[in-house]
């Protein structure tokens, strides 16, 4: 954005700019959700070019939701009540059952021993196709099965577009890992057996034409060996689990309430619970659009840019743990609130980490700061230069500064540090303007239990490995030494 000329365009611009379980529904997969729970592994570089991050990084990528159960369990009751609450997103609902494979003319004279609740029974390769494309934003015609004759309808589809929410459903949607692998929840919903079974014979005599002994006969072969076998197995994959299906209204609830929660995250976020991006408005994207604008005044910059930071600070310090504490107030009242933490210390990478320092200072009285340096070489070659920390470190919550996350090379070597000097990895917060994805996979994927807390995620590393958009060189912008 160009900056006006007028004396008042800093001021014109901001105006304009300006594992318990809780009632059946088991809350731990909304904090450590399956796709985020990657074993530690030495981070590696990350180049512009690798495909690994082409998916997390794209915008607007829809929320997958897989819901699996018993038959008749409530799974698309559950479906429709959650569609029903997202009336104002777009949400799209693939049933598994239009992937069954037509029969042969073999098995139809058969039919009768024929296992639909087979893995068998479903054409995943093309289930798997349809849920990609919609995952890419593209819209997909999903087949009509005809449970009366057992065949795929020739003379007609469904067409599915493109939405902001794909729910998945069917009895084996968790059976195959690159199934699971795609969605971003997983709700196994959980009724009791005798119901479920009254459900399906009312199910099938009334709407797919059959007579309540071959529905008997088919429960008692096929049915209940399937669900024991392949169904009850996949539970173990649930993020959350609903007993009840529809009757659980607080669960709905709770599920939706999440839902809308990642839909206004980035996708970054969705794939990793410990990544936090401070809210966004216009007042923020105002800051940011000013110390990105590569004329702006360095005395400018840094008030813009200590502004941002102070609120990146604040933000930090709200992860921090608490204690209750009361008191009395003036007026003789007791007021119920709670105690800062008192272990804590600040952790600044040389040099633009330092830059955090003040904003730290101004929101922590006496707060002691360490410091390390890590000296770049390129892109994979970094050595530790200097360290100096606090000596009860290890017993301190670490708040670690750096204004800019790109490779996330250098900050693995600094939370590697930390790591090395006694501090427990959840104590650490890593604090920074700007994130890079690939930083943010790197750091992520190493150390999944410490959180990292920015303002923006910015869309990749460029061939020399800067931030694009980003800000140029932090450091010397901020101290005067660009020149």
């Amino acid at each position: 954005m160009k900056m006006p000329e007028e004396p008042t365009s800093i001021d014109y611009v901001m105006e304009k700019a300006s594992g318990p379980h809780f009632s059946g529904l088991r809350l731990d997969g909304l904090l450590s959700p399956s796709s985020s729970s990657s074993p530690r592994a030495p981070g590696s570089a990350a180049t512009p070019s690798s495909s690994s991050f082409a998916d997390s990084t794209a915008p607007n990528q829809p929320f997958v939701i897989g819901v699996s159960g018993g038959t008749a369990s409530g799974k698309t009751t559950v479906c429709d009540m959650i569609i029903q609450q997202l009336h104002d997103h777009r949400v799209v609902l693939v049933n598994q059952d239009s992937f069954y494979r037509g029969l042969s003319a073999e098995e139809l004279q058969r039919v009768h021993e024929y296992n639909f609740d087979h893995p068998d029974a479903f054409d995943t390769e093309q289930l798997l196709e349809c849920v990609e494309k919609l995952r890419a934003g593209q819209s997909v015609q999903v087949p009509i099965y005809d449970f009366k004759t057992h065949q795929r309808r020739t003379d007609t589809f469904r067409q599915v577009n493109a939405s902001d929410v794909i729910i998945l459903e069917g009895i084996l949607v968790f059976h195959d890992p690159r199934v699971r692998n795609l969605m971003n929840m997983k709700i196994f919903v959980d009724t009791d057996a005798d119901v479920r079974l009254a459900r399906r014979i009312r199910r099938d005599t009334v709407e797919r034409g059959r007579d309540i002994n071959s529905v008997l006969e088919q429960y008692a072969k096929f049915v209940k060996p399937a669900f024991d076998d392949f169904v009850l197995p996949s539970k173990k994959y649930a993020d959350l689990i609903i007993p009840r299906g529809g009757d659980n209204h607080v669960a709905i609830d709770l599920i939706v309430q999440h839902i809308r929660t990642k839909l206004g995250q980035h996708d970054l976020c969705k794939i990793y619970p410990n990544v936090y991006v401070i809210q966004s408005t216009f007042q923020i994207r105002g800051m940011h659009t000013l110390i990105r604008d590569k004329d702006i005044s360095k005395h400018d910059f840094v008030f813009y840019s200590d502004r941002l930071i102070r609120l990146v600070v604040e933000h930090g310090l709200g992860h921090l743990p608490f204690t209750e504490k009361q008191v009395v107030t003036p007026t003789g009242s007791v007021y119920t609130g709670v105690d800062f933490c008192k272990k804590l210390c600040g952790v600044s990478i040389v040099r633009s980490g330092e830059s955090m320092e003040n904003a730290l200072r101004a929101c922590c009285k006496g707060i002691k700061i360490g410091k390390i340096l890590i000296h770049r070489d390129g892109d994979n070659g970094q050595q530790l230069i200097y360290e100096k920390l606090p000596k009860d470190i290890s017993e301190r919550h670490v708040l670690l500064l750096d204004p800019v996350l790109a490779t996330g090379n250098s900050a693995c070597q600094a939370i590697e540090l930390l790591i090395q000097k006694g501090v427990p990895e959840a104590h650490i917060i890593f604090l920074n303007l700007i994130s890079a994805p690939e930083g943010v996979h790197c750091v992520c994927k190493r150390y999944p239990s410490l959180k990292i807390v920015t303002s923006e995620i910015d869309v990749a590393l460029n061939e020399e490995f800067r931030v694009i958009p980003g800000m140029g060189e932090f450091g010397d912008r901020y101290f005067g030494t660009d020149d």
